[in-house]
């Protein structure tokens, strides 16, 4: 039986997809594009070139740890709608770190990791506190913290010492904090291409051997599932709470690190979030809240991004990823309610029968 209703999640999942692909091709049609010709272009553009592949990673690495950290949280319960905050507090952590620490990598690198995902977990751990001390809703202490996350990184980068000068920017971290994967730009060219996508396989891994191996995940679970027949159990539910929340946070401060020790090398002062957090529920989504569900899904929204630009050589408009995107997380919520109907009828069905 667990068999099928995974067989049958997979199922609706790709149906989604395709359909959000059919979508995108129908808006091509109608702006007088060939989709045949757009679709065929944005595949070249993610597996043509060893270059294509190794940016399509590099997209797809902060959304996979984004969505791992939504995933999480969703499993145990709660709604982690934080991720683009603790994305940006991990970012800021690590380059604090990576740019006023001196230290060979062995050392450097370990600890600017460490550090984005302390900050990332503890700010998370605010909102899990909040809700399990007040009753005040993640939801809500999330979204407020979010802001507070980019204003906070906003002043820090300013501060004299960390501020390049006559920039919108810090200083980058140094060379020894680099994840940067160095004998590959022969193969890859320009790609920044690090090692942050092996670190989220491993996440992934970890994430799934916390979850469903460990007895902290079945207590976690356990208070997602109720509450209080958990409390009833003998599980303290604040504390699963306040911990849920922190390795959630952890995973999206991951996620930042690894893009700051990775790609950017350091941070700039952001009008708005980048989206990599908010992001990452979709990814979560379409990949079922499952560890190795998000990792796939994270790689087509990579994809889906970095070829969805190639689109301009076509004269094609890139946003049409956009709206594929959004099509395939509706087809995906749409089904979540046909299967709810579905159950509900069988349940009534069954009653009359009874």
């Amino acid at each position: 039986m667990k068999k099928f209703r995974i067989n049958e999640q997979l199922l609706y999942t790709l149906l989604s997809i395709i359909l959000g692909f059919l979508v995108g091709a129908v808006i091509l049609s109608i702006a007088g594009f060939n989709p045949i010709e757009a679709y065929s272009v944005m595949i070249q553009g993610v597996i043509g070139k060893p270059r294509f592949i190794a940016w399509t990673i590099v997209y797809a690495t902060p959304l996979i740890l984004t969505g791992l950290s939504v995933a999480f949280a969703f499993r145990t319960g709660l709604f982690n709608i934080g991720a683009e905050g603790q994305y940006i507090i991990g970012s800021m952590a690590a380059v604090l770190v990576g740019y006023f620490f001196d230290g060979p990598a062995i050392i450097h690198i370990p600890l600017a990791i460490i550090a984005g995902c302390l900050a990332g977990a503890l700010w998370a751990a605010v909102a899990g506190l909040l809700k399990a001390k007040f009753g005040i809703n993640e939801v809500i202490s999330t979204i407020m913290l979010n802001w507070t996350a980019l204003y906070l990184s906003n002043f820090v980068t300013t501060i004299d010492g960390f501020r390049l000068p006559n920039s919108e920017a810090s200083y980058s971290i140094k060379e020894t904090a680099s994840i940067g994967i160095s004998f590959l730009k022969p193969l890859v060219g320009t790609a920044k291409v690090n090692w942050g996508i092996v670190i989220a396989i491993i996440a992934a891994i970890l994430v799934y051997y916390i979850i469903f191996k460990t007895t902290l995940g079945y207590e976690l679970r356990a208070v997602g599932y109720n509450k209080h027949a958990a409390e009833y159990g003998g599980i303290n539910v604040n504390k699963s709470i306040v911990i849920s929340m922190a390795i959630a946070g952890g995973l999206a401060g991951l996620a930042g690190v690894t893009q700051v020790l990775g790609v950017s090398h350091k941070i700039t002062i952001l009008a708005a979030a980048e989206g990599y957090g908010f992001d990452g529920m979709a990814v979560s989504l379409i990949g079922a809240n499952s560890p190795f569900g998000v990792l796939l899904a994270g790689l087509l929204f990579g994809g889906l991004k970095y070829g969805g630009s190639k689109l301009q050589t076509i004269g094609a408009p890139p946003e049409v990823v956009s709206i594929v995107i959004g099509s395939i997380i509706y087809f995906i919520a749409a089904s979540s309610i046909v299967k709810i109907l579905i159950n509900k009828f069988k349940v009534k069905g069954g009653r009359k029968n009874g």
